[in-house]
């Protein structure tokens, strides 16, 4: 088998149970549960085929859902980050990531932390718009995304710190 389909799976697994098992049971300041899977989307190879990345996001949306109990909120918000991922990158890393033999270990840390940032923002604001669900709460959406996206943002760029290989 291809070893980056073991690593991958290994890492959607450990993420579903971490996100479970110890995320979701934090409650920083009574609202606040970092949503850890999202770096999934930021360690998931460049060069893969779409349909498969949108296909495994759904799933990693849809088993967070169900453990959750959260009505589909997690898989809104992973497919719209999976189908906006492209858009970022280029935003990111310019038109470089087009290149076969781009990588992350030819970028800045500040490139790698923007992209990183950028889909920690979306996927919040896609989860929590669809948690209120209402414009008249407009203030309480931005008071969660920024509060979880922060913590989110730190422990996802510690993740990153510390399991990406350095070869990436």
């Amino acid at each position: 088998m291809n070893s980056a389909l073991i690593l991958n799976g290994l890492r959607f697994v450990l993420l579903v149970l971490t996100q479970v098992l110890i995320f979701n049971t934090l409650n920083f300041l009574g609202f606040v549960n970092p949503l850890v899977y999202v770096i999934f989307f930021y360690w998931y190879p460049l060069k893969s085929n779409r349909a498969v990345f949108m296909l495994t996001a759904f799933f990693l949306g849809f088993m967070i859902d169900i453990f959750s109990d959260t009505l589909a909120l997690h898989t809104i918000a992973s497919l719209t980050v999976a189908y906006i991922r492209p858009v970022i990158m280029r935003f990111c890393f310019g038109v470089n990531y087009e290149f076969q033999n781009f990588s992350f270990k030819n970028t800045t840390q500040i490139q790698r932390l923007t992209f990183l940032g950028l889909l920690v923002l979306i996927h919040q604001l896609v989860y929590f718009s669809f948690e209120v669900l209402s414009v008249s709460h407009f203030l309480l959406i931005l008071k969660k995304v920024f509060a979880t996206g922060i913590v989110t943002l730190i422990i996802c760029a510690l993740f990153s710190s510390l399991f990406s290989p350095q070869s990436e």
